[in-house]
């Protein structure tokens, strides 16, 4: 087989935007080219990629649809390559900018930036902190080299995550609610009662169940305790939240019937950018220390 990479990444394109011409528009090439390198990957691999009409757009074959995510998983290794090449060669970092979730439990993430800070003593190090999404889009942005968030479906494609541990989830309402004083509580009694939720709705974080009709959102669990203390509803919380100082004695843990699974804590990156030493052994420390908390 003689196919190349830049077929590869043609055939991906036109792929994605159902069309030649848009293909050729924006990978700045003639579209007579796009199509020649098209049929010439399709004889080289054997299949036929796309179905073609006259004035109507390309459509994948049943060959072309299984082969996509192959092709797509091709350019991803491209982008890791050229990452660890690049890694290779700028060596150890002079900066790390770490973005983190922030409901991530401090004591593990403050116990591994004390660490660093010995190992790596010349290392500058940036710090953010954000609710749900601004972790990614920091990435995305290239405004940080590292995030620490929970594990969502809506991961874009461009970042690379890996699964450091797990969070547990609870049952929480404030001292003052009616389910504060009830020794334990089935759904049927959850969904008597306002529930408060994770927002956006699609996030699928765990937890992100509707058992009750009456809900409000909020992006930031920090936020969500707040409202719990002012008895405005229940929720699930992760439990470091529910233990944080100044929500102790505020809040009330109940005993239920069901709880979600626990979050899981990933470490993301960005898939084109590989990861220095000092980033590694970061993300190597802070699971250690999450272990010690679980």
């Amino acid at each position: 087989m003689q196919w190349n990479l830049e077929q590869i990444r043609l055939f991906v394109s036109v792929a994605e935007g159902q069309s030649f011409s848009s293909a050729a528009r924006r990978l700045n090439r003639a579209q007579s080219a796009v199509s020649t390198s098209i049929a010439m990957l399709e004889a080289d691999l054997g299949v036929t990629l796309f179905e073609r009409s006259s004035g109507r757009q390309p459509r994948l074959t049943a060959a072309g649809g299984t082969l996509l995510e192959e092709a797509r998983e091709v350019l991803r290794q491209c982008q890791r390559l050229e990452g660890r090449a690049l890694g290779l060669v700028r060596g150890e970092e002079v900066r790390l900018r770490l973005a983190q979730d922030e409901a991530m439990p401090y004591q593990p993430v403050l116990d591994s930036l004390e660490a660093l800070a010995k190992a790596f003593p010349l290392l500058e190090v940036q710090l953010a902190s954000g609710a749900q999404g601004d972790v990614a889009r920091k990435l995305l942005e290239r405004r940080a080299d590292l995030g620490l968030l929970f594990h969502h479906e809506q991961m874009p494609e461009a970042l690379e995550r890996q699964r450091l541990g797990t969070i547990e989830m609870v049952t929480v309402c404030g001292v003052g609610h009616p389910l504060a004083g009830v020794a334990h509580v089935d759904r049927r009694e959850l969904a008597r009662h306002r529930q408060l939720l994770m927002a956006p709705q699609d996030s699928r974080y765990p937890g992100g169940e509707q058992l009750s009709p009456s809900i409000w959102r909020t992006d930031s669990f920090y936020t969500m305790a707040e409202l719990l203390m002012r008895n405005l509803g229940w929720a699930w919380l992760p439990r470091h939240v529910v233990q944080y100082p100044t929500y102790q004695n505020q809040l009330v843990e109940l005993s239920s019937d069901w709880t979600p699974p626990p979050l899981v804590v990933e470490l993301v990156c960005r898939r084109d950018e590989a990861l220095g030493p000092a980033a590694l052994w970061l993300a190597d420390c802070f699971a250690e220390h999450l272990k010690a908390i679980g």
